[in-house]
């Protein structure tokens, strides 16, 4: 145990322990922009700098240990004004217009200059110029590098977390910032459009493509009938931004806030996961019997951030994928068909809106495979769970006084199984619910596979299903990801099934949620998922009665020709941008 005394506070804590959490302990904040446990804790920002006596130079907290003895003060006069200036020199390469910033009221860097009292930056603004501040403006992936504080997280997220490098530090002294890796542009990076890099940073500097005037155009279109879809994960996590308890956030309520706006349907994504799982676990089960299993798995392809990986990191494994889309993909082409016809419109009046905890689903819908001819593109437009509360304020909708109502029908019904489709692990147990009645005529215990939940990035678990033994997989994080896929290459492991969601803990940790600085909260919300699972009065995807009328009624069965049509695509066909046959698609 080390001892020592911080702001007159006797301090005990175990060795190796850093000065912050030291302070910490005893309830002595210091401030940071660039620390992120775990992750970034490299003292970049150095506003964490602290005074320590006998010390000629002023030590970051963040990555200091505590040493035996150590005297430390973290509001003296000396610690208060090299805080102050090193936040006004950040501020002087800070784009500062923060009313017209998609952070403001939510930035660690505007906290922190009020907090200091900055009313004034006393340094020339001296911003990035050049072709450090040109960026698409088409690719979901937004950045302002005139707002870039080069705290390192991103590169600190991407690297480590997520494995894949897609950003670093370039320049050096005052003319550094971060930019792409390798100096070439967005589209042509290996980027899975997972947003863990702008879900971890603590300003502006990163956000999705603000899609919301595309919504706007749609809803005043008098000749559009406005039809839209909520994720799973979207209900754990829209009301943060409102302050609205979770209990209270609930879909139904999202549901009245989206009517009040004036949409035409709402209904729940919920009803496609079932759809998909209908689609997945008979193609699961067909590539079992075939014996297509006995060297390599299936992969899911629910996640289009993991496929994006995949198909840039190994292509080669391509083939490994289910066939079945994504059930924001399902969704689009059920509503445009099925619905339609149901409805008695020409498919191509229907305008598909997605509201998605995720960036990878703006750049899905887009896909050249996620369209038909009849109707044109899937899935029309796709908002994140930050956009849709960004234009639940801009219609200044008061979420906490709207009422609870129920989605529109026919595609508003969702089981537990589909809602747990938002957690890691979600999409392996609903399968393997309907797996098991498709062989034995039987429903399971609907907790039958729940070893396959749980915070371990990498997680193995095997079931038996009529006398056949499953090895089953589950991963989230494009870290665990690639560690899985290595492994599986390299023939260490042997599964027959595997789930892969490209963010931390699942949908519920996606690029898209809101954002709560220094805190990742994936399982906090993924554990709102399975209790509502748990009170579902339906828990299997196959006794959804929405799904078994689009069968009895259009479909016919799973992997039937019109369900091969129009819910399942060709992954070998399409690759990303950068691959060299991306353009030859």
């Amino acid at each position: 145990m080390v001892n020592a005394t911080i702001n007159g506070r006797a301090v005990c804590v175990p060795e190796g322990t850093t000065i912050k959490e030291a302070a910490e302990s005893v309830g002595i904040r210091i401030p940071t922009l660039c620390y992120f446990k775990d992750l970034n804790e490299i003292g970049a920002c150095r506003v964490c700098c602290v005074e320590v006596e006998g010390e000629t130079r002023m030590l970051p907290s963040c990555n200091n240990p505590l040493r035996e003895g150590m005297v430390i003060h973290t509001n003296s006069p000396r610690a208060r004004e090299t805080r102050r200036v090193n936040v006004e020199l950040i501020l002087s390469q800070h784009d500062c217009h923060c009313a017209t910033c998609v952070r403001s009221g939510n930035c660690a860097l505007q906290k922190l200059s009020n907090d200091l009292g900055i009313l004034v930056n006393p340094y020339e603004e001296d911003l990035p110029h050049g072709i450090h501040a040109k960026w698409t403006t088409t690719f979901p992936l937004f950045r302002d590098a005139k707002k870039c504080i080069k705290c390192m997280r991103c590169v600190q997220v991407c690297e480590k977390m997520q494995s894949l490098g897609i950003w670093e530090l370039t320049g050096s002294g005052g003319r550094s910032t971060i930019d792409v890796s390798y100096n070439r542009r967005i589209r042509d990076a290996d980027c899975a459009l997972c947003g863990q890099c702008v879900t971890h940073c603590p300003v502006g500097a990163l956000r999705e493509r603000d899609d919301v005037d595309r919504a706007l155009e749609a809803l005043a279109d008098p000749e559009k009938i406005t039809v839209v879809q909520i994720a799973p994960a979207v209900r754990t996590a829209w009301g943060e931004a409102f302050g609205l308890p979770r209990e209270q956030a609930t879909v139904a309520r999202l549901t009245a806030g989206l009517r009040q706006m004036g949409f035409d349907y709402i209904f729940d994504t919920a009803f496609s996961a079932d759809l998909t799982i209908m689609e997945e676990a008979a193609e699961f089960l067909e590539r079992l019997k075939a014996g297509a299993l006995a060297q390599n798995p299936m992969f899911t392809s629910c996640c289009p951030g993991w496929v994006r990986f995949l198909k840039s990191q190994y292509p080669e494994m391509t083939p490994l994928l289910s066939t079945a889309k994504s059930p924001q993909q399902m969704f689009g082409a059920a509503a445009k068909s099925w619905f339609a016809s149901r409805l008695g419109v020409d498919p191509k009046k229907i305008y598909c809106i997605s509201i998605m905890p995720c960036l990878a689903k703006k750049a899905e819908c887009d896909l050249p495979t996620m369209r038909n001819e009849a109707y044109g593109k899937d899935v029309d437009l796709v908002l994140t769970t930050r956009e849709v509360d960004r234009l639940l304020r801009s219609d200044n909708i008061d979420v906490c006084a709207l009422p609870e109502e129920p989605c529109d029908d026919p595609m508003g019904v969702g089981t537990g199984a589909g809602v747990i489709f938002g957690a890691t692990g979600g999409v392996m147990e609903a399968a393997l619910r309907t797996a098991y009645f498709l062989v034995t005529g039987e429903n399971p215990p609907a907790d039958a596979f729940r070893d396959v939940r749980g915070e371990r990035g990498w997680r193995e678990a095997d079931f038996e299903i009529a006398g056949q033994l499953l090895h089953v997989a589950v991963a989230s994080g494009l870290g665990n990801a690639r560690r899985l896929v290595e492994a599986v290459r390299a023939g260490e492991v042997r599964y027959d099934f595997v789930e892969i969601m490209a963010c931390p803990g699942g949908c519920s940790g996606g690029g898209g949620q809101p954002i709560r600085d220094g805190e990742e909260l994936a399982y906090t919300r993924g554990a709102v998922l399975y209790g509502l699972d748990e009170i579902a009065d339906l828990r299997y995807s196959h006794e959804n009665p929405s799904v078994q009328a689009l069968y009895r009624e259009y479909l016919g069965a799973p992997l039937s020709e019109p369900a091969e049509t129009l819910l399942h695509t060709e992954h070998s066909g399409w690759f990303m941008p950068g691959h060299p046959d991306y353009e030859k698609r």
